[in-house]
């Protein structure tokens, strides 16, 4: 399954609101968080979310590793 389809079967972990895939995040609106995909692997925990401003600044792109 790649991240298009596994995103329509997802939820927000902090709200239980919808996703979307933003390049290499998953995305709340209604939480305005960024949840980082790092190497093709989703990280849902809140505590490592982005602000999703601050995911909109870096045009939904980072470095990080796993």
């Amino acid at each position: 399954m790649d991240m298009k389809e596994m995103v329509k079967i997802m939820i927000c972990p902090k709200c239980q609101g919808r996703i979307e895939l933003n390049k290499m995040f998953l995305t709340c609106e209604k939480c305005k968080l960024a949840f980082p995909i790092i190497e093709n692997v989703p990280d849902m925990l809140i505590e490592d979310a982005w602000e999703l401003g601050k995911a909109k600044r870096s045009r939904f792109q980072h470095n990080l590793k796993l």
